[in-house]
């Protein structure tokens, strides 16, 4: 029986995380940050950084990035 227990997504600490913001940002708080922890990519409202968080697998978070760059998003 293996020992490597991996914890859900939707259980991932993220009291020590470290957000970030787009460098598109106009710093009017109208925003997503992120942070990666333990294999996810965390999203979350700037205005509302005590708010619900988005959790994404690392690999769904990079078919969303490059969708988003496909379609001509440039403020990702």
């Amino acid at each position: 029986m293996s020992t490597n227990y991996r914890r859900p997504a939707h259980q991932t600490d993220l009291s020590g995380a470290c957000w970030h913001k787009s460098s598109y940002s106009s710093g009017n708080g109208a925003c997503v940050e992120t942070a990666a922890v333990a294999g996810i990519v965390a999203v979350r409202d700037s205005k509302d950084p005590g708010g619900p968080v988005l959790r994404f697998g690392t690999d769904a978070w990079a078919a969303f990035l490059g969708g988003a760059a496909e379609e001509g998003t440039t403020h990702i």
